[in-house]
């Protein structure tokens, strides 16, 4: 098996115990940058044995819709954001598409893959007067590089006038919901992706929405089927959503776990150069060495193929993983 296997994602722990048999166990996965203090989503009675009802699918959007502080008929609630991301090209045709490097690679992927001339920039606000599509992500991953709204509604105006598309994915927004864009989304020409699997720590439940102008959402609704989201992640997304005492006390938790992080990692070789508060992005002389040091202390950390001096690391959940973290970069 490749080293490289893991790259395509984090999380890819049977890859890692097959790449490292010898790493002692369990292994700590830092890999993903998603909340290790999840909300709770226990005894759910009959969800998973019942088909959703439409009355799932309402309570779902309108908590989303509350959170998001957007109306309800511009969100589409789909099984997580990557496939809603797949499915954008099967709608819209942009000819020339700005997409903010480095990102979630699969944003260049599929618009590639649809035939578009693909821009990978650091700036892409900044193509808006020549592009049909600018991609960002904000905060974004793995560097957490911000784009402040005021900033993304110029460019958005700028590419309303060429009857072009702003997609902003903001997976990491519920750190920073002052950042969103989704409360401008009736505007028309402008699409939001939200994710239930970072902050909320539902990973697992494949919940996602993408925000948008009706009309488009119905279309990419019918590519989906009447039961594109489970029992399950609708009952459970919506409870997470209303939860917004857990919400408030979980900002602050993070931010804390990160300083904690931090001291940690100024304590090493590590030179944090940027990140959110549910994961570091940090400078090493030799990413892969140092990625394989962590991987032979059962330590999981998240490399890039296009960088050999960056590395992400996610929040340690307790002190017995912050200790692991430390001696795995202590070699």
């Amino acid at each position: 098996m490749s080293l490289r296997h893991e790259d395509a994602h984090g999380g890819a722990l049977d890859a890692m115990r097959k790449l490292f048999p010898s790493a002692p166990e369990p292994w700590v996965d830092l890999s993903t940058g998603i909340n290790p203090w999840p909300w709770s989503a226990s005894g759910w009675d009959d969800a998973p044995y019942r088909l959703p009802t439409e009355t799932d699918r309402k309570r779902c959007i309108s908590a989303m819709a509350k959170v998001f502080d957007a109306p309800e008929q511009n969100i589409l609630i789909g099984p997580g954001s990557e496939l809603l991301i797949h499915l954008l090209p099967t709608l819209l045709r942009p000819k020339r598409v700005a997409v903010l490097s480095p990102t979630y690679a699969d944003h260049a992927r599929v618009w590639q893959r649809a035939g578009s001339h693909i821009i990978e920039t650091p700036t892409p606000l900044a193509q808006a007067r020549s592009c049909d599509m600018v991609v960002i992500c904000n905060p974004n991953n793995p560097d957490g590089k911000r784009f402040e709204p005021e900033a993304i509604e110029i460019a958005r105006r700028h590419l309303n006038k060429r009857n072009g598309w702003l997609v902003v994915d903001e997976a990491f927004v519920d750190l920073a919901p002052e950042l969103s864009s989704a409360p401008r989304v009736a505007t028309g020409n402008l699409l939001v992706l939200r994710s239930a699997g970072k902050f909320y720590g539902l990973a697992g439940l494949r919940l996602g929405a993408l925000l948008g102008p009706p009309k488009l959402l119905h279309k990419l609704a019918a590519h989906m089927g009447i039961w594109r989201v489970s029992t399950p992640a609708l009952t459970i997304g919506a409870a997470a959503y209303e939860d917004r005492a857990w919400q408030a006390a979980t900002r602050p938790r993070l931010a804390k776990a990160r300083e904690r992080l931090d001291h940690l990692l100024a304590q090493t070789e590590c030179r944090v150069t940027g990140g959110t508060d549910l994961f570091r992005y940090v400078e090493v002389t030799d990413a892969d060495e140092t990625w394989r040091q962590l991987a032979e202390h059962g330590v999981y950390a998240r490399r890039f193929s296009w960088t050999n001096h960056h590395l992400r690391i996610g929040l340690p959940k307790d002190t017995e993983a912050e200790t692991r973290l430390m001696n795995a970069l202590r070699g």
